[in-house]
């Protein structure tokens, strides 16, 4: 396995070398992605103090041959900490779906301070014609309609406390997309999925269509084999939107309610734009109380990975400022309302050139840390303080 992942990727980079001259045309543009992530993590209830090192490397090519686009994309993550047993922000270490189907992943090396895996995101093919788009493969599925708290998105959702949101993790599926209008389309999703909970099929039908200022979307069938409908909208409001989304999910005897509504809206304050985000979730999955935490965490639907935060009432807010035309600052809030507490996590972000990027950030948590039976006292007052600057090249 390890030396079948040096091969790859000096391949990929002998491509890559060449993509700087003319290519042939028979040699498919490859274009890549690095980001490196260095954090400093203090101690937190559960975890020691540590500093940690994150980089991924991603190698991408999407070469066409009349109706037919073949999409691949092969990426390295490498993260080197002082201490294994360190706490961590979950986005920062992206590797996959958590339940993917095909084998195309794998780790390459692992020891106390150094973990190495890589991974074949992408590797599909498309077909595309004016009225029909059918793909088979792992290839990226968003359905959400809100931006932040997504339930009603049934295949891979961000978490959203993660800054780095280039690329959506890839899927094992077959997708049809059938388009009647300029502003209706019907979608078809199979989903493969090999979780720790076992093997499981997604089947999903959807239908999307605007009309006038309204964006509406609906979809049902089965999510990891339980019978889910699901209905969204989205409508653009005085230079805002507004947007809702909410899935009924038959789970073992009980019927779940998750929901989601928001809005967002870009204005500008003294010459400088500010766009705003805020969003609140009602989930049927999420604790009622911290007692009710460990229980959520151990569930299948967050072992699935289908659960963006633990809380059954969250409360998402983002605001951002620009600046300067190269420089733009932001703040994320994520409030848990039944145990209570919260994630506060500033950033802000400039843009060296075109290709390159510089982030610095940090996350604060805040709520009741461990119980005195060693139990998390709330789902943010758990989290470790994070330090954290980045780097991110695209070539």
């Amino acid at each position: 396995m390890r030396r079948a992942a040096w091969v790859a990727a000096i391949l990929l980079v002998v491509v890559l070398d060449g993509g700087h001259a003319q290519l042939p045309n028979w040699v498919p543009e490859v274009r890549g992605y690095f980001l490196n992530v260095p954090m400093g993590i203090a101690e937190g209830p559960f975890s020691d103090a540590a500093v940690s090192d994150f980089q991924r490397l991603r190698f991408m090519t999407r070469p066409t041959y009349g109706d037919f686009t073949f999409n691949v994309a092969y990426e390295h993550l490498i993260t080197l900490r002082s201490d294994s047993g360190a706490g961590s922000m979950a986005g920062f270490a992206p590797i996959g779906s958590g339940s993917d189907w095909l084998t195309l992943q794998g780790t390459i090396w692992e020891t106390k301070n150094i973990l190495w895996r890589h991974r074949l995101d992408r590797l599909s093919v498309r077909y595309s014609s004016e009225a029909v788009d059918a793909i088979v493969g792992r290839q990226p599925i968003s359905w959400a309609t809100t931006l932040f708290l997504t339930p009603a998105d049934p295949f891979v959702p961000f978490d959203p406390s993660d800054p780095f949101r280039e690329y959506r993790a890839g899927v094992d599926a077959a997708r049809l997309r059938v388009f009647t209008g300029p502003f209706t389309e019907f979608d078809g999703v199979i989903r493969m999925a090999n979780t720790s909970l076992g093997e499981t099929v997604t089947a999903l039908g959807r239908a999307r269509t605007s009309i006038g200022s309204w964006e509406l979307a609906g979809w049902g069938g089965v999510v990891h084999e339980e019978v889910a409908f699901s209905g969204a909208a989205t409508l653009s409001l005085a230079g805002g939107v507004l947007r809702g989304e909410a899935v009924i999910r038959r789970s073992g005897d009980e019927t779940v309610l998750r929901a989601t509504v928001g809005a967002d809206r870009s204005f500008d304050v003294a010459g400088r734009n500010v766009y705003v985000i805020v969003e609140y979730q009602r989930d049927g999955y999420g604790a009622a109380s911290s007692d009710e935490l460990i229980s959520v965490f151990l569930s299948e639907p967050a072992q699935r990975g289908e659960m963006q935060v633990f809380g059954r009432d969250e409360i998402a807010v983002q605001g951002s400022i620009e600046l300067h035309p190269l420089f733009s600052a932001d703040a994320l809030v994520l409030w848990n309302l039944n145990d209570p507490s919260a994630l506060f996590a500033p950033g802000g972000s400039y843009s060296v050139g075109n290709e390159v990027t510089v982030r610095g950030g940090l996350y604060i948590g805040v709520g009741a840390g461990a119980t005195e039976v060693g139990l998390p006292g709330s789902e943010f007052g758990i989290a470790p303080t994070t330090l954290y600057g980045s780097v991110t090249w695209f070539f």
